[in-house]
């Protein structure tokens, strides 16, 4: 009897344990957010009453002065608000009306050769994946005696996931001022799904997985291919302004973990994992046999779960990918270490091996760099391109679920492309300088380019302000590089521009 009431008292103590945690991590928070005072952030374009002037990053007086002055500050000049006329209210719109973001692509585009997909290919293959996708559906309901007064699905070739991949060429996923993209972003946050499904590398890890790879407690590597009503389909995980085009489109959403993917979802393994928590809440996790457990689970509120949506780019059979390790990728391990993690003169070796050495392919990685380190992304084991566009095509940035962890830490080694190689576009350089400028500053044009999100705020304002801080030190380690090896050595005017011995002291006052 004394070890039966033990047995009870155990099993009380884990119930507890269980619905304090759901508790914590699920229902106080969202208590927090309503009952915190609804303000508008700081520069935001639709408040009507006056808001103090956002405080300038804490790094930026750590910066040098002549570093500010000639980075910072050197970028394309601005029209400052003089006498009493106003300046523009929203920053983000005199960003994008900036000259830097109106110039002429370089190269510029010939004609279908620079176009990922021939249009009528890619519409023909479309529609058989389409009518294979409807002859499937009434298999199975005719399986399971089920009715449906859903018609069959229509492929629309006006649809816009259709557009984005008709658009996609051998500058970018988009154009800069692509419609597409903003429909596409609406249609995935309104959209109703009809299918749900584990991704294709859980799928080749289920019964084999270590789920400590798969999903964390946070949940956010735990992902879901959904369908939508209009055939278009998006990587579910619980934008431009650096004029890269790079990462698909993705936007947030609150789904019903029930309605919009347990009861769409075929799958009999993703239907298995669906379970009710203590606190009433609906929770799903990835399944293999070994260390998976409850624990490691996602759970809506009860029903309702924040995540984003990314854009699924063409299948693989119409416009085939690259995978390429990346030059720089990490050791992950304290018993070694990778050279450049202990060379600093390592780029030396890498200008040497094809295809870094006769293409624009070192720039680009460099490119990508800078933008991991602006988000704070560690995660870079390797990068893809389409194979169409060569060895001088842009390198896709998929895969950024890694981003915006610690607000307070800056990882410097994310930057050794940059620093070791001491190159940089001219092209990404005037960027950065425009966005280190107070009339377009970097974390004021991220934070309004995010209020329409469905999950606004998406970033919390140490997260913002990182990213000026960031920014910093990106300009502050160019600097550097001119400093020692010439102006003319580190940046690069041609996209194809290659790096020279030093020839001089830099030149910063053109």
């Amino acid at each position: 009897m004394p070890g039966l009431r033990r047995d009870r008292l155990l099993t009380l103590l884990l119930l507890g344990a269980l619905f304090s945690a759901d508790l914590y991590f699920h229902l106080w928070p969202r208590v927090q957010r309503q009952l915190r005072p609804r303000e508008r952030p700081p520069g935001c374009p639709c408040s009507r009453r006056a808001s103090s002037p956002a405080p300038a990053p804490a790094a930026a007086s750590r910066v040098p002065d002549a570093v500010a002055h000639n980075f910072s500050r050197a970028g394309p000049e601005a029209e400052h608000p003089k006498g009493g006329r106003r300046g523009p209210r929203s920053k983000l719109q005199a960003l994008f009306a900036h000259s830097l973001y109106h110039v002429l692509e370089e190269p510029p585009l010939l004609g279908p050769e620079d176009s990922l997909l021939a249009s009528q290919e890619a519409l023909r293959y479309y529609r058989r994946k389409v009518a294979r996708w409807n002859r499937r559906q009434k298999m199975y309901r005719e399986q399971f005696n089920l009715t449906s007064l859903d018609p069959p699905l229509q492929l629309r070739p006006e649809a816009s996931w259709v557009q984005f991949h008709l658009g996609i060429n051998s500058h970018g996923l988009y154009s800069r001022s692509s419609p597409v993209v903003s429909k596409l972003l609406h249609d995935m946050r309104h959209f109703p799904t009809v299918s749900a499904d584990y991704s294709q590398d859980e799928k080749a890890l289920l019964g084999a997985c270590d789920c400590t790879q798969l999903v964390k407690p946070s949940g956010v590597h735990l992902k879901l291919v959904l369908r939508f009503s209009d055939f278009g389909k998006a990587m579910f995980k619980p934008m431009r302004i650096l004029d890269f085009r790079r990462v698909p489109p993705t936007v947030g959403r609150i789904m019903n973990v029930t309605k919009e993917i347990l009861e769409v979802t075929k799958n009999e393994i993703l239907q298995s994992v669906f379970f009710v928590s203590p606190a009433n809440n609906v929770c799903f996790f990835a399944k293999c046999p070994y260390m998976c457990k409850t624990e490691y689970a996602v759970c809506g509120n009860p029903h309702l779960l924040e995540g984003s949506l990314s854009a699924f780019l063409p299948s693989l059979n119409l416009a085939p990918r690259i995978s390429v390790p990346s030059p720089w990728i990490r050791s992950y391990s304290l018993s070694g270490k990778e050279e450049w993690e202990l060379n600093p003169l390592y780029c030396d070796t890498v200008k040497q091996i094809y295809p870094y050495n006769s293409s624009n392919r070192l720039l680009n990685i460099i490119d990508m760099a800078i933008f991991d380190f602006l988000i704070g992304n560690m995660d870079r084991h390797h990068y893809e391109m389409f194979t169409k566009f060569g060895d001088d095509g842009f390198l896709i940035h998929l895969d950024n679920a890694r981003g915006f962890g610690r607000h307070s830490h800056d990882e410097i080694s994310i930057l050794a492309p940059l620093s070791q190689c001491c190159m940089i576009k001219k092209k990404t350089l005037s960027h950065l300088q425009l966005l280190a400028q107070a009339e377009y500053r970097l974390s004021d044009v991220m934070r309004e380019s995010l209020l329409e999100d469905q999950l606004s705020p998406v970033l919390t304002e140490p997260h913002l302000l990182a990213l000026d801080r960031r920014l910093q030190v990106i300009l502050h380690t160019v600097e550097d590089c001119v400093e020692a090896h010439g102006e003319q050595n580190v940046i690069a005017d041609d996209p194809v521009q290659q790096w020279a011995p030093d020839s001089g002291q830099a030149n910063l006052t053109s």
